[in-house]
């Protein structure tokens, strides 16, 4: 029994050791996430407004607008995220003074990315 407790601790450390995301990671979620918002986008200019009449057609209108207005936030947040951390030090660490300055800086990269993923459609 004592054997295989030392093999358990050493399997544990080996399993839950730190693994660095590829590089590209950011760009394929990102390219992603544009991929599927353009798609609702697709499906909602496609959608025809005499259809709505009939309940059992407001399944894919719908489920466009979830996936859409989902990935469209996810886009939105990653792209302000990015950007928010090319303008910190490493890990997110902001100098005190700066936390007003940095949220102004994140509210404004939201919105500036909100526009830019509406105003595209």
């Amino acid at each position: 029994m004592s054997e295989a407790l030392p093999n358990l601790e050493g399997l544990l450390r080996e399993a839950l050791t730190p693994v660095e995301p590829p590089e590209d990671l950011v760009q394929r979620v990102e390219s992603t996430l544009t991929t599927i918002t353009e798609l609702a986008a697709d499906e909602l200019e496609a959608w025809e407004l005499a259809a709505m009449r009939d309940p059992r057609n407001w399944v894919r209108p719908a489920a466009a607008i979830v996936a859409g207005s989902a990935a469209g936030a996810a886009l939105v947040v990653l792209r302000a995220r990015r950007r928010t951390q090319r303008t910190t030090g490493p890990f997110g660490i902001s100098l005190p003074q700066l936390d007003r300055a940095a949220a102004e800086r994140t509210i404004r990269d939201l919105g500036r990315e909100t526009r830019k993923l509406l105003g595209d459609r």
